[in-house]
């Protein structure tokens, strides 16, 4: 088979086995044995496809144009570009060899690739420009972590952004699971009575109940809305009959308001989980 000019000469004949790893339970590794693992399960994955990319580039052109022999520039970058698109490929989507090999030893699911399953779950945002971060206290936003797994979880089920919940859970309710507001909305994410019912939400007192509900109803305002995010929110708050009959975020102070709102403090955990990432 000709690639970009070269051919392909590896056979992956000896990793036959890794496409359908043996089930491995109850391993016990620690946290720094399994990170050893998944860096060596990435360091193969990078290795072998570097390889693949030196074996298309064997042809008299290589991969980036001819060069003037051995030692030439064209060569240089040449392995420059094998190099780096291996790390690449490897930390991005990948061609799923490291979590096979991660998986086959561990029984475990790589940790990145639970990330990207999640990521890919989530609903597209759009309309989300906000200016400004919104810095919740510290007291809010301490409540509003110790509901991090539920929140995780919710964010699974319904494909919706956790700190977009996070973000609806700062502003209904400042993370107190007895929030009561005047209209009768209730719990972490205000629920009202119909609303709630309409969820399946059997105690909406209970915080994981109301989580999952304000979750499901988010999410079914953002299918409603193609994801656009402010028009899912200003439904959330002022409901999505006003939405459709302005065709927009309703002239309501306390709607618009609240649309920035969320939209701050979602724009505050974008901005710490980017630093995050970056260190």
């Amino acid at each position: 088979m000709n690639i970009m000019s070269g051919e392909v000469q590896l056979k992956l004949t000896n990793l036959k086995h890794l496409d359908t790893p043996a089930e491995v339970k109850g391993k016990g590794y620690p946290a720094d044995k399994k990170e050893q693992l998944a860096q060596a399960s990435r360091d193969f994955e990078s290795l072998l496809t570097q390889m693949m990319l030196k074996s298309m580039s064997q042809g008299e052109t290589g991969l980036l144009g001819a060069g003037e022999g051995e030692g030439s520039g064209a060569e240089v970058y040449d392995t420059l570009f094998q190099s780096n698109m291996s790390e690449f490929i490897t930390k991005s989507r990948g061609m799923g060899i490291a979590e096979k090999i991660y998986r086959s030893i561990t029984g475990e699911e790589l940790p990145e690739a639970k990330a990207q399953k999640i990521f890919q779950g989530l609903k597209p945002l759009h309309d989300t420009g906000t200016g400004a971060a919104i810095q919740p206290s510290k007291s809010s936003l301490n409540r509003v972590e110790q509901y991090g797994s539920i929140i995780e979880k919710a964010s699974q089920q319904f494909g919706v952004d956790k700190d977009i919940i996070k973000s609806i859970i700062l502003a209904e309710s400042a993370g107190n699971d007895k929030a009561l507001s005047k209209a009768n909305a209730k719990g972490l994410m205000q629920l009202i009575d119909s609303t709630a019912q309409d969820m399946g939400v059997r105690n909406v007192w209970n915080p994981a109940d109301n989580i999952f509900g304000g979750s499901k109803y988010i999410s079914g305002l953002l299918d409603k809305y193609d994801g656009n995010v402010k028009l899912a929110l200003a439904a959330y708050n002022a409901g999505p009959g006003n939405v459709d009959k302005y065709n927009g975020v309703p002239p309501f102070q306390e709607t618009q308001q609240y649309v920035q709102r969320v939209l701050g403090y979602f724009e505050h955990f974008r901005s710490t989980d980017e630093l995050a990432r970056a260190n």
